[in-house]
């Protein structure tokens, strides 16, 4: 029986082409990362199951990690997110570490997922996350950072919005104003994550089953009511939660100072679904209407390391994976074409005598760092400008017998179609020529 030639369901085959993309990709997550002063990092492919139980829950224990038990019987997975690695990493260096920390990485990353638009079972996910920065100032910054690669991608705010929650405040919320039981509290957490997935009918029946007093659902559908800053600043206010209101000013405050509200838009139903979001959590929507669907998310945490036994350190960060971001880029039409190839020239003779000069020609030039593609036999004139076109180059040479008589060359500019004849043995001007 013939092997299936297509790669397993839920992966992806990268011809050069779509790895031309993802480089792409890549490049601008990491150049946008860098000049936030962020360093990067990497951890093992497989981790210990038990992490990803410590960290994330049974959901993903039972549904979505492949896993096996390796040959020294220890239970292990293919890691399916980056966070536990991240956290196992800092707890080791933390305490000797001058903070904050400023790390980013692009893990790949595996889960069984059914397959579908935006998700597959094998992807690539940038993480940004900071740790140990003071007050709010770091979740202002990860926003910053989201925000300033989206535009390097060329997006604005018609693109793309943030919506925005504080944990804070739904525990204030939920535990103080509505006083809640912790299992009414996991409950609601629950309902408001659905909340404008379903009916108004559907959301009032989930409350009622929850076991409220009238006075408790009056507070939770006035919150569900909220949908920017100031209202929810004179909520808490008239609801006498100074300090959490004034703590959630500071944070509006920052981040009007560093030009990113008008991305910015409160939205009581993001909640996330981890227990360890203490501060801020986010996702980022395209507003396309063919592609409506959350781009990323993240939030700040205070307990992330305490798995570990050690003790809190404020953290705040952002997942964005490969997928979603492509398939934002292409329904804006943002994303470039990379239909071919990116490379300075092509050397090409017409005669065969003409591969020695032209393989040390190719070597010389690549020594100068120019991206240069030999032609292995003697190529007709007809082939060529076709040839150099699927390669993407500059420039093309032309080497035929007048030229190997006198150790010559012709080097064709494609962009402005002018064409010089130069010495084979004069490297500078062949050289000022390909780089001016």
């Amino acid at each position: 029986m013939a092997l299936n030639k297509q790669p397993y369901r839920g992966t992806r085959d990268f011809f050069p082409k779509d790895k031309r993309v993802r480089d792409y990709l890549f490049a601008v997550m990491t150049k946008t990362s860098e000049s936030f002063g962020y360093e990067s990092y990497d951890g093992p492919l497989l981790e210990e199951v038990e992490l990803y139980r410590a960290k994330s829950g049974e959901e993903l224990i039972n549904e979505q990690i492949y896993s096996f038990t390796d040959r020294g019987e220890r239970f292990v997975a293919i890691r399916p997110e980056m966070t536990p690695t991240l956290a196992r990493m800092v707890a080791q260096i933390h305490r000797e570490s001058s903070k904050p920390l400023r790390w980013f990485s692009i893990p790949n990353l595996m889960r069984y997922e059914k397959p579908q638009r935006g998700r597959v079972r094998e992807h690539w996910q940038l993480n940004c996350d900071v740790f140990g920065s003071p007050g709010r100032l770091g979740e202002v910054e990860i926003l910053q950072v989201a925000v300033e690669l989206f535009e390097a991608y060329g997006a604005n705010e018609s693109h793309f919005e943030i919506l925005l929650n504080d944990r804070s405040i739904v525990d204030v919320v939920f535990k103080i104003l509505m006083k809640s039981t912790e299992t009414q509290t996991y409950r609601l957490y629950k309902i408001v994550d659905k909340a404008k997935k379903i009916t108004h009918e559907a959301l009032q029946k989930m409350v009622s089953e929850v076991g409220l007093s009238l006075e408790a659902e009056n507070i939770f559908y006035a919150y569900l009511r909220l949908d920017n800053f100031e209202a929810v600043k004179a909520f808490l206010e008239t609801n006498n939660q100074i300090e959490i209101a004034a703590q959630f000013n500071i944070f509006i405050d920052f981040a009007k100072k560093t030009n990113i509200t008008k991305y910015l838009k409160y939205d009581p139903t993001i909640v996330r679904g981890l227990d360890y979001y203490t501060g801020i959590v986010f996702e980022i929507f395209d507003k396309h209407p063919d592609n409506r669907r959350a781009l990323c998310g993240g939030g700040a945490y205070a307990n992330l390391l305490q798995i570990f036994n050690e003790d809190a350190l404020a953290g705040v960060g952002f997942g964005l994976g490969d997928v979603t971001l492509r398939d934002f880029l292409e329904v804006h039409k943002l994303l470039p074409n990379f239909d071919i190839p990116v490379n300075d020239i092509l050397l090409t003779f017409q005669e065969e005598g003409g591969l020695d000069a032209t393989l040390k020609l190719a070597q010389i030039l690549r020594q100068n760092n120019l991206k240069v593609i030999t032609s292995f036999e003697a190529l007709k004139f007809k082939k060529v400008f076709p040839t150099a076109e699927k390669k993407g180059v500059r420039f093309v040479t032309l080497m035929g017998s007048d030229e190997l008589l006198k150790n010559e060359i012709q080097i064709k500019n494609l962009a402005n179609k002018e064409q010089q004849t130069l010495n084979l043995n004069d490297i500078e001007s062949i050289l000022k020529l390909i780089k001016a």
